[in-house]
């Protein structure tokens, strides 16, 4: 009979064990359907920042991509600008110097002439003093009266040619009219010629030769 009852509580005992044991096991897996059901939760907002990181690296890199292409199309039009200007510049640059050449070039022919000019009117002003100082002859009249008016003819030369050169140093036109106060600078000793005759001269314009007020006394055109 004691055996009987033993039996009874112990097999109380397994059923009460199992219950616990069941009671346990599925809190366990009540937890862990818990947990799964939050990690699955957790995977899917994870996977929603991935998509949304990707979407915002995209379009970032997008736009980057497109500032870059911007920035590096406006860098070439520049480049070509700078280019241009560059090939412009060195046309002026080549203008400028065949125009400098050509300015010396001017300016030596200028001196040249000037020099030319003062050579010869050094010339003609000794011409003129060995003429003037020359000893008449007093038996033949003609030959004075030639030799006058040779004299009268040089100091027309020497006039016209002082005239010219102040025209040219002074950068003046063929209508331009110097004075004898002018032209005192380009005569020997500073002095202005007169007729051995006794004319009077008359300077006329650049462009114009000077005049005797003698008779026959005019410079050949």
């Amino acid at each position: 009979m004691k055996l009987k009852k033993w039996v009874v509580w112990l097999c109380v005992a397994i059923l009460l064990a199992s219950e616990v044991f069941l009671f346990l096991a599925k809190s366990q897996k009540d937890a862990a359907i818990v947990q799964l059901h939050e990690s699955q939760q957790k995977m899917v907002q994870l996977q929603s920042d991935l998509d949304q990181l990707k979407n915002s690296s995209v379009a970032t890199l997008s736009t980057e991509n497109a500032r870059l292409r911007a920035e590096n199309q406006n860098i070439s039009q520049k480049f070509s600008q700078l280019q241009n200007e560059n090939n412009r510049l060195h046309g002026v640059n080549q203008q400028l110097t065949q125009q400098l050449q050509t300015s010396h070039d001017t300016v030596t022919d200028l001196a040249r002439y000037a020099q030319k000019q003062q050579e010869q009117l050094r010339q003609m002003q000794t011409d003129n003093q060995q003429a003037s100082t020359a000893p008449e002859p007093s038996v033949d009249q003609s030959v004075s009266t030639v030799a006058q008016f040779n004299a009268c003819l040089n100091n027309l030369r020497v006039i016209d040619a002082a005239k010219r050169e102040w025209a040219l140093e002074n950068n003046k036109t063929a209508g331009a009219v110097p004075t004898a106060q002018d032209l005192l600078p380009f005569f020997i000793d500073g002095l202005f010629p007169a007729c051995p005759d006794g004319g009077v001269y008359s300077i006329n314009a650049v462009g114009v030769p000077p005049t005797c007020s003698v008779p026959g006394h005019v410079l050949p055109q």
